[in-house]
């Protein structure tokens, strides 16, 4: 998993709430397990306008103009900003993958769905809580001014605009370790490596008929 640090990214708006797991990726593109390929069916019910279909090119699809994702003032953008409930719907992991294979590191909102905002951290994106507040004044100041970017420090547990002015949130310490580190379920095994090959290494020597009824 990618390690999260600091970043500072060119922001795009989803301006709309209770954005759900199937607008983000509709469910005919669900093939897959592979977490990569996805980002370019992100929002696709949105982003084009025609109806995609699995396994089909993406270019010379008709794109919406009036989608952001469309407009070159958002191209490259890894920091998305979106309203209340995102994530709701299904609890398919592939929503998270998609934003991420997008490009998007952050994912700026009053408040997630809880399945969603969970896998977030599974998968190396920062869901990164805002007071409605915040969020209203960050959107007029992205509508405002193009190429709108902010800096999303994490060790420090701040959103920085280009004014410099800093708005704080809150993370939980464990996920915040493993987003620092990179380290997904996997990893944190991994971590445990050498504890785990010494536990078998006395299991199979306490308990050698275990072992050998498997190997029947």
């Amino acid at each position: 998993m990618k390690s999260f640090t600091t970043i500072t990214g060119v922001v795009a708006p989803m301006d709309r709430a209770n954005v759900d797991t199937d607008m983000i990726i509709p469910k005919q593109f669900l093939k897959s397990i592979k977490r990569t390929g996805f980002g370019k069916n992100l929002f696709d019910e949105l982003r084009y306008l025609d109806e995609g279909q699995p396994d089909q090119e993406c270019t010379g699809r008709p794109l919406n103009p009036e989608f952001a994702l469309n407009q070159a003032r958002y191209q490259g953008a890894s920091v998305l900003l979106t309203r209340k409930n995102f994530g709701c719907g299904s609890s398919r992991e592939h929503a998270p993958w998609a934003l991420d294979d997008y490009g998007f590191r952050c994912v700026i909102a009053p408040s997630f769905a809880d399945i969603f905002y969970n896998n977030c951290f599974k998968n190396g994106l920062l869901p990164l809580v805002l007071s409605e507040a915040v969020v209203d004044r960050l959107f007029d100041e992205l509508y405002a001014c193009e190429g709108y970017e902010l800096t999303i420090d994490l060790p420090a547990q701040q959103v920085v605009t280009p004014g410099g002015e800093a708005f704080s949130f809150e993370v939980d310490e464990f996920r915040k370790h493993c987003l620092l580190q990179g380290l997904d379920d996997i990893g944190l095994t991994l971590e445990q490596a050498d504890s785990i090959k010494t536990y078998e290494a006395e299991r199979r020597a306490n308990a050698p008929w275990l072992f050998d009824a498997v190997k029947n």
